[in-house]
């Protein structure tokens, strides 16, 4: 999916512990508009369902691990994340959905633009009919 890739951060340690910077416009290809994270999720809830119209975001496991399922409406892929010094960069019109939280999975969200409900698709065959599907399935992993 040529919709979503990965993004390795630098990572900054020594004996003391990890450091990893996150930075509007250069580790990260937008504007951080919107931070927000969540943990505490049971290992069968299924959060997300739904697709941007515009907005881009930079997921990042803080701890622990979960998956993603990413729909460009021809293929489905699940993703795996688990590297704090990683983030699945995921532009508009990709449907996506995670699950498989592990007992301490922290995941944080970087969003492009702030909270709007009208940006949102929440159905999908909504997500279909207004352009999923167009996107070829090349997943790039840098």
């Amino acid at each position: 999916m040529n919709s979503c890739s990965f993004l390795n951060f630098s990572v900054h340690g020594n004996y003391q512990g990890n450091l990893v910077a996150l930075e509007s416009c250069k580790n990260i290809p937008f504007d951080i508009k919107r931070v927000y994270y969540i943990w505490g999720t049971e290992a069968h809830v299924t959060r997300g369902r739904h697709a941007h119209k515009t907005l881009e975001q930079v997921i990042v496991c803080l701890s622990g691990s979960c998956d993603f399922i990413l729909d460009d409406g021809q293929h489905r892929e699940t993703i795996h994340l688990n590297n704090p010094a990683e983030g699945l960069y995921i532009k508009h019109n990709v449907w996506r959905e995670f699950t498989n939280f592990s007992k301490d999975c922290v995941v944080m969200v970087l969003a492009s633009d702030y909270y709007d409900e009208s940006d949102y698709i929440r159905d999908y065959a909504e997500f279909l009919s207004a352009g999923g599907g167009k996107v070829p399935n090349v997943y790039a992993k840098s």
